[in-house]
């Protein structure tokens, strides 16, 4: 099955107005305004410890504001239904073969045959279904990023939330997980958010690039680029080098 066909549900726009995020007396966010539309693929970059995650996974339903509201699809309610994330670390059972290790992310509802049928379609789209039978032991790295890709993906999620996936790939693997999830994101339209620290990676994925600074959105900056996108151009290597300008800036 090719990527194309998989996913049928369309994407989402979303939207965050005055949102805020505290742990006790710790604030995280502080009023954080973003306006994502359907479709849009945005990475989110900054610090270590600047709320990149911490928003991330309040996009994707797994935490709730302490103030302000976010809205996916107009709707305030059941992000978690319409979303899904996918961690930088697999977290991969290993006691299941890799088609459930997929079907697990339609829910323990899910009637078994149809899951596993599902589950391989994820896994055709990510190149894997070959490996469908297998133990998570036997994979390399970049194979379980790809299962992981899979079990986001299997429920047709209409925003995809991406915490740093690739961060613990080595280089050569990293750069075909970009393109896999470029090619995935373009066949299918969902809305991709993106936190990354690698700047290149940002600049080679996204439509537009927010930075995080202090808990606020310090900038805003689109990414003019045709695809695919030619990582020694000129015009990338402008790009990148004014997303890093700010990043620095917002370390002094």
């Amino acid at each position: 099955m090719s990527p194309a066909s998989f996913l049928v549900d369309p994407s989402a726009s979303l939207t965050l107005r005055g949102v805020r995020k505290s742990f006790g007396a710790k604030t995280i966010l502080n009023g954080a305004d973003l306006h994502v539309p359907t479709g849009q693929y945005l990475a989110i970059v900054g610090r270590s410890g600047c709320g990149k995650s911490t928003l991330l996974r309040m996009i994707a339903g797994l935490d709730e504001p302490s103030a302000g509201t976010i809205e996916v699809a107009g709707l305030s309610t059941g992000r978690a239904r319409l979303a899904r994330i996918m961690f930088q670390e697999p977290r991969l059972l290993p006691w299941a073969r890799v088609d459930a290790n997929v079907a697990i992310g339609l829910g323990p509802a899910a009637d078994h045959a149809q899951a596993l049928t599902r589950s391989r379609d994820a896994l055709a789209t990510v190149g894997l279904v070959d490996r469908a039978g297998e133990w998570p032991s036997t994979l390399s790295g970049g194979q379980k990023q790809r299962v992981s890709l899979a079990r986001a993906l299997v429920s047709a999620p209409r925003i995809l939330a991406l915490d740093e996936p690739l961060g613990a790939l080595d280089a050569l693997t990293r750069i075909e997980m970009q393109r896999l999830l470029e090619q995935v994101w373009l066949s299918n339209g969902f809305t991709a958010i993106l936190v990354t620290h690698d700047v290149t990676e940002a600049v080679a994925l996204a439509d537009r690039i927010v930075l995080i600074d202090h808990g606020a959105i310090a900038a805003d900056i689109p990414v003019p680029l045709t695809r695919p996108r030619q990582r020694g151009s000129a015009d990338f290597a402008r790009v990148e080098a004014t997303i890093l300008e700010r990043l620095l800036t917002s370390a002094d």
